[in-house]
């Protein structure tokens, strides 16, 4: 009876969820902007979240011209569906209005690929695909080992070689990105305009500037201080209310 009762709280909720999202994309199109982002916040805090939710929240933001919520929420879309153009698209727009300049540092040799490759997919998916390939490994040794014809032989042994190393690639590619979304804490800049500080303390010595809208990678964690690390590598202390980070 318990996991009847689970089941239907869930269908329930799922329903409701569907009625005010159906009701926030009504609102999105006859320019209710606000209210529209209201619904939709209204749903992510009902515990309920999708790339196509987050990505519809960051349209009626961007259409307030509020930088930094648009760019939150692209970017939580991303991180739940990973590659998708029309997400990098309006998050590109997006970033076009963060008034800071901070060019990324480009990674050098493998370190570089690595990152290129592991970015083009989730890494749940990367381990989907690393699956794939393993069949279609095992598939191709058992056409090499049962034909008899040469030619046969030879098209089945190069086909399992490519999928051998498609293999080892993605599983290569899933382990890095999940390494890198373990160890990374990427957050936006929320505040209009904070001081980065050299020192965790409001009387600390300032380096420089940031606006709303711009992603840091939060490292150290000390009272109501974040240490961040910028794009272009550089990095200080900024209050904690001055940034929301993408992940708990």
């Amino acid at each position: 009876m318990k996991n009847l009762a689970y089941i239907l709280l869930f269908l329930t909720q799922a329903l409701f969820a569907q009625d005010a999202f159906d009701k926030g994309n009504e609102q999105f199109r006859q320019g209710q902007y606000p209210q529209a982002a209201a619904t939709y916040e209204g749903i992510i805090k009902g515990g309920q979240e999708s790339a196509e939710l987050y990505f519809n929240l960051g349209n009626a933001y961007f259409k307030q011209e509020k930088v930094a919520p648009a760019i939150y929420n692209y970017e939580k879309a991303l991180l739940l569906d990973p590659g998708n153009k029309d997400i990098e698209i309006n998050l590109g727009y997006a970033r076009e209005r963060i008034k800071d300049n901070i060019e990324p540092v480009a990674q050098p040799g493998l370190g570089g690929f690595m990152s290129g490759l592991s970015g083009m997919y989730h890494y749940d998916s990367w381990g989907w695909i690393a699956i794939v390939c393993a069949f279609l490994t095992l598939a191709l040794f058992a056409g090499y080992y049962i034909t008899k014809k040469t030619a046969l032989k030879r098209s089945f042994f190069a086909g399992m070689a490519v999928m051998a190393v498609v293999l080892l690639l993605s599983l290569t590619a899933g382990f890095y990105a999940s390494s890198v979304a373990e160890n990374e804490h990427p957050a936006i800049v929320f505040s209009d305009m904070v001081q980065v500080k050299v020192q965790p303390s409001a009387q600390g010595d300032d380096t420089f500037l940031l606006h709303a809208g711009i992603k840091v990678y939060v490292l150290e964690t000390k009272e109501q201080w974040q240490k961040v690390r910028m794009p272009d590598a550089s990095e200080g202390w900024v209050p904690s209310e001055a940034i929301r980070q993408l992940a708990p």
